[in-house]
């Protein structure tokens, strides 16, 4: 991803005029500092970052959230500042969503302070180009204040952003329904597969359409079409319908995904990536610590149940009993990547019931196993981020979504893409869990499912092959920023 200069241009002058430029550019990165949404964005920015060398990113989030992000990170243009989060001294949160909101009370002053702070460490250099997690509806007016380009980040899928900036519709019918969740939304292009149940809480339900993050959403919806170019993890065979309408809102819309972006050639092959513990793709940030990727390389091929919930949660006590009993009784193998204490949280002598059939890890490398051949399903919370993970691998999915986007994102992966099942009633049984286990794992329309996601997996290759949609777009987006 190096500078988009004639290579056959002998004339320095051009080259040292345009280095000389863009020294002067100062690009303020603004995060959101919970869930995962911090750590897409700064892959994002150090993929731009490492073909501009001489631009100057200032990375803004808070203290806990650039310790955990940065914490592998060494791209030397971009700088970490801390913007302050709004706890008092030994707070202890009562809830998930306390902290956010007591963030939410200090911004958008506290990264306006930074800012400020950051200009003057940069010897007055002043900011010329905001990129922001898309929620941060307050960066259209700085951006107009301080003559910069605004570019958001929306580091989930085309539907629940397009869901989110029909807030108003949605919050109309569902008054004119009566409050009733049952209906479909095909008043919206693209969605017609998803009901009002499926919407995140803080759009369609009344008790939180108030609240500081439901407000920051909807502003967020009114304010983005501002932006200079919106950026989201996709690519072009994602809801085909829906990016249509996307495009119609705003002045460029540029899918980009997934992340992280590379624009290294893969083969345009219509089969599972071979990975190993020997070759374990191309990275070498994530090593095999906990021993998965060989242990993978002894199973059949689609043999596997890979299970995880993200790096925040984790279903309730009965839940995971019902899970674990199922996988026991499937016989499946399987890798689970557990927060918390397995020895207390699981059954009583699970682990060593199950321990020739499968790994319980406080720890996985998720992206390579999700590409390992003998994996053949995925449990999951159905955050953005893994359902792409897992699109990319070529795996199918069981979904038992917690919050925001994931009940919408369950409904598209099971009704429009078919690559993907939500758990009967919407959390784990030991009966229902066994059946779902056993469709993916063990069926014919289990088959098919993989099918589909290995279309899908063929596709976002090519948008990441260097001619490909997302390849182009990412240059597009690294002009916008850098230039």
């Amino acid at each position: 991803m190096g500078g988009f200069e004639d290579s056959n241009n002998d004339d320095n002058s051009n080259n040292n005029a345009s280095s000389s430029s863009s020294s002067s550019l100062h690009v303020a990165v603004l995060a959101f500092p919970f869930g995962t949404h911090a750590g897409p964005l700064l892959s994002l920015v150090e993929k731009i970052a490492d073909s501009a060398p001489n631009v100057t990113f200032s990375f803004f989030s808070t203290a806990r959230s650039i310790d955990k992000v940065f914490s592998n990170k060494r791209i030397p243009n971009v700088r970490p500042r801390i913007v302050h989060d709004g706890l008092p001294k030994g707070f202890r949160p009562s809830s998930p969503m306390e902290p956010i909101n007591l963030f939410l009370k200090e911004t958008p002053e506290n990264y306006r302070r930074a800012m400020e702070e950051a200009v003057e460490e940069e010897n007055g250099k002043k900011i010329t180009c905001l990129v922001s997690d898309a929620f941060y509806w307050f960066c259209a007016d700085m951006a107009e204040e301080m003559q910069a380009k605004w570019i958001p980040v929306w580091t989930s899928g085309p539907h629940s952003l397009l869901a989110h900036l029909s807030t108003d519709i949605l919050r109309w019918r569902l008054s004119w329904n009566g409050g009733k969740k049952d209906r479909t939304l095909n008043f919206i292009p693209g969605l017609s597969d998803a009901n009002f149940s499926d919407l995140p809480r803080e759009i369609a339900s009344e008790e939180e359409m108030e609240a500081p993050f439901a407000a920051m959403m909807h502003k967020m919806s009114q304010m983005l079409p501002r932006a200079t170019a919106l950026a989201i993890n996709s690519f072009d065979a994602v809801f085909p319908t829906i990016v249509k309408e996307l495009e119609s809102k705003f002045k460029l819309l540029l899918l980009v995904g997934p992340f992280p972006i590379t624009t290294k050639p893969k083969p345009p092959l219509r089969v599972r990536v071979k990975i190993t513990a020997e070759n374990p793709d191309s990275d070498p940030i994530s090593p095999d610590s906990t021993g998965c990727l060989k242990w993978l390389d002894q199973q059949e091929d689609a043999s596997v149940a890979y299970i995880s919930f993200g790096s925040f949660m984790t279903p309730p006590p009965h839940e995971l009993a019902a899970l674990a009993d199922a996988i026991e009784e499937s016989g499946f193998p399987f890798i689970w990547s557990f927060r918390g204490d397995p020895e207390t949280e699981l059954p009583f002598a699970f682990l060593k019931r199950t321990k020739n059939k499968g790994k319980v890890v406080p720890w996985a490398p998720q992206s390579h196993i999700l590409k390992h051949r003998a994996v053949g399903v995925f449990v999951t919370h159905c955050g953005w981020n893994s359902i792409m993970e897992s699109v990319v691998g070529g795996v199918p999915m069981i979904c038992r979504p917690f919050f925001g986007d994931q009940m919408l994102n369950t409904r598209m992966l099971e009704k429009a893409w078919g690559i993907g099942v939500g758990v009967e009633s919407g959390e784990f049984t030991r009966k229902g869990t066994l059946k779902v286990l056993e469709m993916v794992l063990a069926s014919e329309k289990g088959n098919v499912m993989r099918q589909k996601v290995v279309e899908l997996q063929y596709s976002a290759m090519e948008a990441d092959k260097p001619y490909g949609n997302s390849t182009q777009n990412f240059k597009t987006l690294i002009d916008l920023v850098t230039k």
